[in-house]
C-alpha cells in the first residue's frame, strides 16, 4: 500500500564541511513541485546545488541540479520508491564546504539527507480517488450539493444548462456508498455520466 506524508520533515548532515538540508513533503503534482524548488532557490542563495526527486501519481523526477550525474536526484528517488511513498517531495539544499566528497560520498549524503528526514516524518496511507460526473434536474441541486458534502467530494464543478451537470472526486472507498445513496434519494432522476 503506498503512502503519503501528513506534514513536511526536515533533516541537516554536515558532512566534510558541506551541509545538506533536507525536507520530504506532501506534493501533488511536477508543477507545484518546480515552483516549489525555484522557492528554496531563491531563498538559499548561497547554495550550490538544489537537489530534488518528486514522486506523485506517475509524475516521478530526479534532478541532480549541477552535481554529477546519478550522484543526488535518483538515489532520493530511490529512497522514496523504497519508502513505498507517492505524492511526496523529497529537496536538498547543499552548501559546499570545500572539500569534495566524490561520486560515493555524494550518494551517501544525498541518501542519508533523505532517510534522515523520513525517520521524522508522519507517513499516512495514500487513499485513491476517483473522478465522476452526473446530471440532475434542477430542482434536485440542494440535494446532490449537501450528498456531496456530506460525503467529502472535492474539486467540485457545477454546470448549468438543461439540467445541472456535477464533476466532483471522491475517495475510492466511498464510490459505491454515494452512488447507491444518490441513486436512492434522487428516484431515479440523476444520470452517471463518463468520467472525462
Amino acid at each position: 500500500m503506498p503512502f503519503t506524508l501528513a506534514q513536511p520533515a526536515h533533516s541537516t548532515l554536515e558532512i566534510k564541511k558541506s551541509r545538506f538540508i533536507c525536507c520530504v513533503e506532501p506534493m501533488r503534482d511536477r508543477a507545484a513541485a518546480q515552483l516549489r524548488v525555484a522557492a528554496l532557490k531563491a531563498a538559499h542563495p548561497g547554495a550550490v546545488h538544489v537537489c530534488w526527486a518528486l514522486l506523485a501519481g506517475g509524475q516521478s523526477a530526479a534532478v541532480d541540479d549541477g552535481e554529477p550525474s546519478g550522484t543526488a536526484g535518483m538515489p532520493m528517488l530511490n529512497v522514496l520508491r523504497h519508502q513505498e511513498l507517492d505524492g511526496v517531495l523529497a529537496t536538498v539544499v547543499r552548501y559546499f564546504g570545500g572539500v569534495k566528497l566524490g561520486a560515493g560520498g555524494l550518494v551517501r549524503a544525498y541518501t542519508d539527507a533523505v532517510a534522515q528526514a523520513l525517520l521524522q516524518a508522519d507517513k499516512v496511507a495514500l487513499q485513491k480517488r476517483v473522478a465522476l460526473r452526473c446530471r440532475v434536474p434542477y430542482a434536485l441541486e440542494g440535494l446532490l450539493r449537501r450528498q456531496l458534502a456530506a460525503a467529502g467530494a472535492s474539486d467540485l464543478v457545477v454546470a448549468h444548462a438543461g439540467l445541472v451537470e456535477f464533476a466532483f472526486s471522491l475517495l475510492e472507498s466511498e464510490r459505491s456508498r454515494l452512488v447507491a445513496e444518490l441513486n436512492e434519494a434522487c428516484h431515479g432522476q440523476l444520470a452517471w455520466l463518463a468520467a472525462d
